[in-house]
């Protein structure tokens, strides 16, 4: 027995002339598959400054400028940022009003010529 393919432009089309429909659930799926992207979750830091103006986050996540990562300040006096960083090992610090801080609730420090910074390790924890 012969099978033919008959071409439709519908699925109405291919419905009222009984032509075989092809099984396309398992090209969906791969095809979903293929675009799911994993998203990488985010780091939150956070900084209890409750009498301070502007409060920003700086790191080599972002070659330490000092202005790109504005934290955003709660009425409890808590500063927050999210980023979403990559697996990896960051070293970090606030600038309070100005001054640069080390994260008084992380006591993972690395020292530098002028101080010391904060550092924080990001896992592989991802959301698919």
């Amino acid at each position: 027995m012969e099978e033919t393919s008959v071409a439709c432009k519908t699925k109405k089309q291919c419905k009222s002339s009984g032509a075989a429909k092809k099984d396309t659930s398992t090209a969906k799926k791969t095809s979903t598959a293929a675009k799911k992207k994993k998203t990488i979750q985010s780091t939150e830091f956070s900084l209890h400054a409750p009498d301070a103006t502007a409060v920003f986050l700086a790191g080599d996540f972002n070659d330490w400028n000092a202005e790109q990562y504005p934290m955003r300040k709660f009425k409890t006096g808590i500063c927050t940022k999210k980023l979403k960083l990559a697996p990896g090992r960051y070293e970090y610090k606030f600038i309070v009003d100005g001054e640069w801080w080390t994260d008084p609730a992380n006591e993972n420090r690395q020292p530098t010529d002028v101080g010391e910074n904060s550092v924080i390790e990001v896992g592989e924890n991802v959301i698919s």
